[in-house]
């Protein structure tokens, strides 16, 4: 297999650790330290700034989760929590875009729920990662096309709540 491709394989697992680990931990912890991360705050416009199910739970966990396994994909540990963390803030930034537009915190936005999550660390660490556009544009494309089935996967198996 091309080292392309590989890339791309270990940066895939990484953003689904990421995208998985706040779901994971949720059922883990059920109610427990589920602080919502923009503190019930409203933006101008008077709605939530990010919604009720952004947490610093999520964010800890999906930073702790990929700083785990990135040894194991071959990447440092501290490229590992960046890749959480910024994927994370990627999510954020859609939960506020997503609120501009009143759609309700855990509601349904295809392509935005799923590309500023695995585009943000990929952008960012593509200097430290040697990330070619090519890798960027493939792997940004798959972890759109494939968390949809991930997802509905979640779902079937009491992982996540709603199958999207």
């Amino acid at each position: 297999m091309p080292d392309s491709m590989v890339l791309t394989a270990k940066l895939l697992v990484l953003l689904t650790v990421a995208n998985t680990a706040p779901i994971a931990v949720k059922r883990l912890l059920c109610d427990r330290w589920n602080a919502p991360l923009d503190g019930g705050l409203r933006f101008f416009d008077g709605k939530p700034l990010l919604g009720h199910s952004k947490t610093v739970r999520g964010v800890v966990a999906a930073t702790v989760a990929t700083l785990l396994m990135a040894p194991l994909m071959g990447f440092p540990a501290p490229t590992g929590a960046a890749v959480g963390l910024l994927s994370m803030a990627g999510d954020l930034l859609s939960s506020f875009v997503k609120r501009r537009l009143g759609i309700p915190s855990s509601g349904k936005a295809t392509g935005l729920d799923q590309v500023p999550e695995a585009l943000l660390p990929l952008l960012v660490l593509r200097e430290s990662l040697g990330l070619a556009p090519g890798v960027i544009a493939a792997v940004t494309l798959l972890f759109l096309a494939l968390e949809g089935p991930v997802a509905r996967w979640s779902c079937r198996h009491g992982w996540r709540d709603t199958p999207y």
